[in-house]
């Protein structure tokens, strides 16, 4: 059992590492990347409350979507390492 632990998060450490990697070479380059994901964090769902001197913002539709997406990923990860 412990030895299927380790081997998760040394997975979850490259993952990590590589996702780490791959933000800071592309945010270094001049192709705007992110530009294709400008919908995340203004879905409907997202809490935003603006006052005069204080904002808030609470993106609770975009952390929904992420979870499943990543939840999803892990599942099919998973069913590959067994």
């Amino acid at each position: 059992m412990m030895e299927n632990f380790g081997k998760i998060l040394i997975l979850f450490g490259v993952i990590f590492i590589l996702s780490g990697l791959m933000f800071y070479f592309i945010s270094s380059t001049n192709i705007n990347f992110f530009k294709y994901f400008k919908f995340l964090g203004h879905l409907p769902g997202d809490i935003v409350i603006k006052k005069e001197n204080f904002s808030f913002y609470f993106p609770l539709t975009t952390s929904i979507l992420i979870t499943i997406l990543l939840n999803l990923i892990l599942y099919f990860l998973f069913k590959l390492i067994k």
